[in-house]
């Protein structure tokens, strides 16, 4: 388990284990990877980040997280791999989120993205986000550069 804190200063504590925090974590965020291409989404107020949100009533952690990769990229997902869970102890309450690695089959242009712009492709990632302002506070702290660690290891060793 690793221990940091975020972007606002939050202490997050990070684990590889299988569902550390919560057997049903109330959020998600699915790092995408399309054609050799990183899937990120451009949200309207927060800038670009990979596609997450909240786990609606009566669905898994799983299925929220298709769902929102549908809902903000217009991506079918293909392949859907656990990566870990995350625990952000905040200043408005505790969040409890599940990462996921999705390999996405294709993309497909919707009539809207609910919050967000759409879907945004990347050859690579810059080297660093952390001052980037294109980019989201969700994309700045450990949580990113562990779980791509983890992503290139088991899933991406031909890149």
């Amino acid at each position: 388990m690793k221990t940091f804190y975020d972007y606002y200063r939050n202490q997050v504590k990070l684990s590889f284990e299988d569902h550390p925090f919560s057997t049903a974590p109330k959020h998600v965020w699915v790092i995408c990877r399309y054609k050799e291409q990183w899937l990120l989404t451009k949200h309207k107020d927060r800038g670009l980040e990979f596609p997450g949100g909240k786990v609606e009533q009566g669905e898994s952690a799983d299925e929220a997280a298709v769902r929102e990769v549908k809902e903000e990229t217009g991506a079918e997902v293909e392949r859907l791999h656990y990566i870990g869970q995350y625990y952000v102890a905040g200043k408005g309450g505790t969040i409890i989120k599940n990462v996921y690695f999705a390999e996405i089959s294709h993309l497909e242009e919707q009539p809207h993205y609910y919050e967000t712009e759409g879907p945004v492709l990347l050859n690579q990632l810059p080297d660093s986000i952390k001052n980037n302002t294109l980019y989201s506070f969700m994309m700045k702290d450990e949580v990113l550069t562990e779980c791509l660690k983890i992503i290139k290891f088991k899933h991406l060793n031909s890149y």
